[in-house]
């Protein structure tokens, strides 16, 4: 397996970990198990000056630095007026070159700062953008991102648009891939039959190391840069095995909802409360499953002709704080995560491969049961929403279950 991880960000991200360099997210991503890693805001100059000093070119597009490959990557912000409505989009862009992203970062300064956030803000159209971008080189990919997020996305609820060609009109056979983000998983974007000709593609968005991989790619073999844009634009399911996902439920938008008042709905009780806050009558944030509801084209639980499977999964750390009832950030849950690492090898290899008998004879008898519950999907779910992260159990015994905290709200419905 080839593991991927396009969309990350760098220190010079805005509310990011200062460990976000090349250093350390090589290190974390052979702890992950992580092979092919983004970069991240190259649009940067800081940034990408870093990268030419420590990235050594490898193959065709791709760069490494101590044993870990990486693609020169970045996410903008666009922030325009279209259809009389203030659209905000965001995009991660791929380059095969530091040519091409300093030749688009040049073009794009015109339209923002770069320098002020390694996510920098345009006002530009998206549509603008794709021209602009292959004006420079036709090999440069292009995945909107997180594409259901309520605030800053294609589809989002807030800012954005009820199709692909509204917001891309003649450049819409131009995007590489679409990325679920962490509210929503391939099945829920399945549902939407004008998505079905494009490649899903998952990726953590991290802003800080240890989260690195909690969505990635995983392809049969290693890939350079151009090989890995044909797998994407062909939708080839031969060489692009599958994705791996956050339940929905764990994503911060999965849900509508209040986040100031505790108002956590599903799409059914939000539209019984008039799209209004039960507590302070404020218009709801509307979330993913909403949202996707909305636009649906195609029964739930229909697949596309051809599509990429899946695969949920929920942070090692997160399965270990469950087990000894602590916080993940706690001694306790950082040594036995490094026990179960350094044993098999990385995160990934003790999520999907790691033989539950071998677990459990050597290591917490219940973090095997909660792995095994997670592979087989026996867990319970507690929605996020309005920017609030969900909670998976993994401890939880009824295949299925779906588990909605009480709040002192609830009584109001």
């Amino acid at each position: 397996m080839y593991i991927a991880d396009l969309h990350i960000h760098s220190k010079y991200s805005r509310a990011t970990s200062s460990g976000m360099i090349p250093e350390t997210l090589s290190e974390w991503a052979r702890i992950k198990g992580i092979q092919l890693l983004g970069t991240g805001d190259i649009t940067h100059p800081e940034w990408r000056k870093t990268l030419k000093q420590k990235l050594k070119p490898s193959d065709r597009g791709i760069f490494e630095h101590n044993g870990v490959n990486f693609i020169l990557s970045g996410e903008v912000n666009l922030i325009y007026s279209k259809g009389g409505r203030t659209r905000k989009i965001h995009i991660v862009l791929c380059f095969p070159d530091f040519e091409s992203a300093e030749k688009l970062s040049k073009k794009l300064s015109i339209y923002g700062s770069l320098v002020q956030d390694g996510r920098p803000i345009f006002s530009l159209d998206a549509e603008n953008l794709v021209e602009m971008a292959l004006s420079i080189s036709t090999e440069i990919m292009i995945i909107p991102a997180h594409i259901w997020t309520p605030w800053f996305s294609l589809f989002g609820s807030k800012s954005g648009f009820d199709s692909i060609e509204e917001c891309f009109a003649n450049y819409t056979d131009k995007i590489t891939a679409l990325e679920t983000g962490l509210s929503s998983d391939p099945e829920m974007n399945w549902r939407v039959k004008e998505i079905d000709r494009f490649s899903l593609v998952s990726n953590s968005d991290s802003h800080s190391p240890s989260r690195i991989g909690r969505e990635a790619n995983v392809f049969s073999k290693k890939l350079n840069y151009f090989e890995l844009k044909q797998v994407l634009e062909e939708k080839d399911t031969e060489k692009f095995l599958f994705t791996i996902e956050f339940y929905p439920e764990e994503g911060k938008y999965h849900y509508d909802g209040h986040r100031k008042c505790g108002v956590s709905l599903p799409p059914e009780k939000t539209k019984e409360m008039g799209y209004l806050c039960p507590v302070c009558e404020k218009p709801l944030t509307i979330g993913v499953l909403h949202r996707v509801e909305n636009l649906s084209t195609r029964a739930k639980g229909e697949k596309p002709p051809r599509y990429v499977p899946y695969r949920n999964l929920v942070p090692l750390d997160e399965i270990i704080s469950e087990v000894l009832n602590v916080g993940k950030d706690t001694k306790k849950v950082n040594d036995e995560y490094k026990r179960l690492v350094t044993y098999f090898g990385s995160e990934m290899e003790v999520l999907l491969n790691a033989p539950l008998k071998e677990i459990e004879a050597k290591f917490h008898p219940e973090v095997a049961r909660g792995i095994g519950n997670l592979r087989e999907n026996r867990i319970k779910r507690i929605p996020g929403y309005d920017g609030v992260y969900g909670k998976i159990k993994v401890l939880g015994d009824e295949e299925g279950e779906l588990e909605i905290k009480e709040r002192k709200q609830i009584s109001l419905f």
